[in-house]
């Protein structure tokens, strides 16, 4: 895969106002990219305004929303929408993403909830991603989320995905640790899962750790390391897709910095394990 089509490159992590102290003691030279909720930045001044300005300075910035609800039944907030706009420009953000769920009906929910795998959801989902797209100037990418009930369901999770990506015509950001909480919780094989994917829409990748509630149960909680299975899916993606940008999720019980950076360090060891055997296979029949 042409690596110039990706906004950011190498590894990223999500930005936490937690971090911000830390960070100061002890950079996080590893860093490529950094990620962050708009919603928890819009509008912020002051000292920490000073410091988020720093960062997107000096760093390439994405940003991941929260509060969309591209999939709920209320209106898009399209105020809200003209904010982010602004926001994006103000800060050279590199791309925007947001979850393929909803999480407000009059009022918001503080949970993703799915949305029914159904055709007249794939319609009425798509329709308001090339709203959002429109307002924005620019694709959106929509992450596959983690889900554990398919209320009313007609087709599988990988149809409606990929009919989403293909109508409303953007990108997708891929959730390889949801991919494999779906595959325990929905007994599917992640990596047949992984190869219906489309390759040309990926804009980068989120990985993350979770917790496991029971052995047919597990829950995505950002809240732990990265498990073993999890990992060797990052590996199954790069194999298929080549070496993709790839972000750590850290949302809580945030080890300390020097801790993260052993996760960041690994993400890098694949990712250059993945280039060597690309480079070496593009000798082998170049």
């Amino acid at each position: 895969m042409n690596q110039d089509h990706y906004p950011v490159h190498g590894v990223g992590l999500g930005l936490r106002r937690a971090m911000i102290r830390p960070l100061a003691d002890h950079p996080a030279k590893q860093v490529n990219f950094w990620e962050v909720a708009p919603e928890n930045w819009m509008g912020v001044g002051g000292k920490l305004g000073k410091v988020f300005r720093e960062y997107t300075e000096q760093f390439p910035l994405i940003c991941h929303g929260l509060s969309l609800s591209i999939g709920g039944p209320s209106p898009l907030d399209e105020a809200f929408l003209q904010r982010l706009k602004r926001f994006i420009k103000a800060h050279d953000i590199r791309c925007y993403s947001e979850h393929l769920s909803y999480c407000s009906d009059d009022g918001h929910l503080y949970d993703l909830l799915p949305i029914p795998f159904t055709e007249d959801a794939v319609h009425y989902v798509a329709g308001r991603i090339k709203r959002v797209q429109d307002i924005l100037g620019q694709r959106v990418a929509m992450e596959n989320v983690s889900y554990y009930a398919a209320p009313g369901k007609e087709m599988d999770e990988i149809e409606f995905l990929n009919a989403v990506l293909e109508e409303a015509d953007c990108n997708l950001l891929l959730d390889v640790n949801n991919i494999y909480v779906n595959s325990i919780n929905h007994r599917y094989n992640a990596q047949e899962f992984l190869k219906k994917l489309p390759a040309k829409r990926i804009n980068y990748i989120h990985i993350a750790g979770h917790s496991e509630e029971a052995e047919d149960l597990v829950v995505d909680t950002h809240g732990a390391d990265v498990i073993d299975p999890v990992w060797a899916l990052l590996d199954k993606a790069y194999q298929q897709f080549g070496v993709i940008p790839t972000l750590l999720e850290r949302d809580f019980n945030i080890p300390p910095i020097k801790e993260l950076m052993t996760e960041v360090d690994i993400i890098h060891a694949a990712q250059l394990r993945w280039k060597d055997q690309g480079n070496d296979h593009h000798l082998q029949h170049g």
